[in-house]
């Protein structure tokens, strides 16, 4: 990406500060029900997605998490929310938000049954002027953690504010 020069920057040293810091760990159950609901949701019709024994036969764990779906946060009654991604609360003066873009990188199978761990740290911002006038790029990167601690996805997202 060409980064263009804006005439104020809005990235503070809070910011850049922020860059690299992994925000505390979630806990993502990846259950049946789920899987099966958001296969439905986006269009799959690969019975791996649906049907146990199927997924069993074709050489998979169980009920395989379609693309994308990496479970359900767990809750706890009175345990609170959790801190989230870094970068939230931050004051920047854009209002609109725009999606950038989502990259996953799959390292090993997401399926029924798993108990995902996922922390997310900022990888950078970039500031350049569009069209329609300047602009905050944030990249972020998700880690998903399997529960024998094998790292089984990663997930590159960018938000664009402006």
């Amino acid at each position: 990406m060409v980064e263009q020069e804006v005439a104020e920057s809005v990235i503070t040293d809070e910011m850049r500060e922020a860059i690299g810091k992994e925000s505390s760990p979630a806990t993502l159950e990846v259950d049946k029900t789920g899987c099966r609901m958001f296969a439905r949701a986006v269009g799959h019709t690969d019975l791996i997605f649906f049907d146990e024994e199927y997924a069993k036969s074709k050489g998979h764990r169980g009920i395989v998490a379609p693309p994308g779906f990496f479970g359900t946060p767990a809750f706890k009654p009175g345990g609170g929310r959790g801190e989230g991604p870094p970068a939230r609360g931050f004051s920047i003066p854009y209002k609109r938000v725009l999606n950038g873009g989502t990259e996953y990188e799959y390292l090993d199978s997401v399926c029924a049954g798993d108990t995902l761990t996922s922390t997310t740290k900022i990888s950078g911002f970039t500031e350049r002027k569009g069209s329609i006038g300047p602009m905050l790029i944030t990249e972020r990167e998700t880690t998903y953690t399997n529960q024998a601690g094998d790292v089984v996805a990663k997930m590159l997202g960018t938000t664009i504010q402006y």
